[in-house]
């Protein structure tokens, strides 16, 4: 599948149009990146850059369908205004090793979510972004990462666990969308996106563990006018995550019979038009030959 195809048609214009390229991580997973990130904090020109592509990130990849959205390191109440108006719960998380949402946080995302009147659903919970315990497996449609991972780095929280708690709440299908520095504690954040993997279920016969890639796409593209190097993208998670092999295929043989059934009921509506079409043609050409 082309990761831009379909719904991310959208971004892939986005990006064109701001002299993006889009490209595949083939890194292999958690491999060191050989050039150090800048040690410094956000600078104003990055901060304003990664805002707006941020904004029409979360905007445009966040599809009409989701209902719940969980954002990593909440900090204020932009994300409100970034969610689309069809989004029905937002739930937060923190980046301070406490795991508290601050005051000015809590303001401003109800300030925000009073004055925008979307009917959007605020959770908000104080826990770390890096242990999302309070939040059910498979119950958010869209995971949301905007310039959290170096904060919990400064702040003593484990930003790798923090996209492991991601895979694990979030839906088969569902997506991580985010925008990070390109580098975080040396690490390539896309190369530990695209390596992040889950346990198979076993097998009878099978001795050891088998581990699949929890995301089927991952797209990304530099952001570029920045003085700190960031990355956006999206990951994608398999519709099929966590089923054991014999389950696969039992989802992929119900697949193809209703798709053989699709064909077969497309194939009767044909050759019923066409039947009704001659009979239509044999009554006119009667009606002919008795006027």
């Amino acid at each position: 599948m082309n990761f831009f195809s379909g719904s991310l048609t959208f971004f892939a214009l986005f990006a064109m149009a701001q002299g993006f390229y889009i490209q595949k991580s083939n890194s292999p997973a958690f491999s060191r990146d050989k050039c150090s990130s800048l040690n410094m904090g956000v600078d104003m020109v990055t901060y304003l850059r990664t805002e707006w592509v941020s904004a029409a990130l979360v905007t445009n990849q966040t599809p009409r369908s989701f209902d719940v959205c969980l954002q990593l390191g909440t900090d204020d109440g932009r994300m409100v205004q970034f969610v689309p108006r069809t989004l029905r719960k937002l739930i937060t998380s923190s980046a301070e090793s406490d795991g508290t949402i601050s005051v000015s946080a809590r303001r401003q995302l109800e300030q925000q979510n009073s004055r925008r009147k979307a009917g959007l659903e605020l959770e908000i919970i104080d826990q770390r972004a890096d242990d999302l315990s309070k939040v059910d497996d498979e119950s958010v449609d869209v995971v949301v990462s905007l310039l959290a991972a170096q904060r919990m780095v400064d702040n003593g929280l484990d930003w790798q666990q923090s996209l492991i708690e991601a895979t694990r709440v979030l839906k088969p299908g569902g997506r991580l969308l985010f925008v990070e520095q390109t580098t975080v504690e040396g690490y390539n954040y896309v190369d530990v996106v695209n390596g992040l993997t889950y346990v198979r279920k076993g097998e009878e016969g099978e001795e050891e563990e088998v581990r699949e890639k929890v995301f089927e796409e991952v797209g990304f593209d530099p952001v570029d006018l920045t003085l700190v190097p960031h990355v956006a993208g999206v990951a994608i998670k398999a519709e099929d995550a966590g089923l054991s092999k014999q389950e696969k295929d039992e989802v992929e043989k119900k697949k193809e019979s209703n798709e053989s059934a699709e064909r077969a009921f497309a194939a009767f509506e044909r050759g019923r038009k066409k039947r009704r079409k001659k009979k239509k043609n044999a009554e006119d050409e009667s009606e002919e030959v008795s006027a």
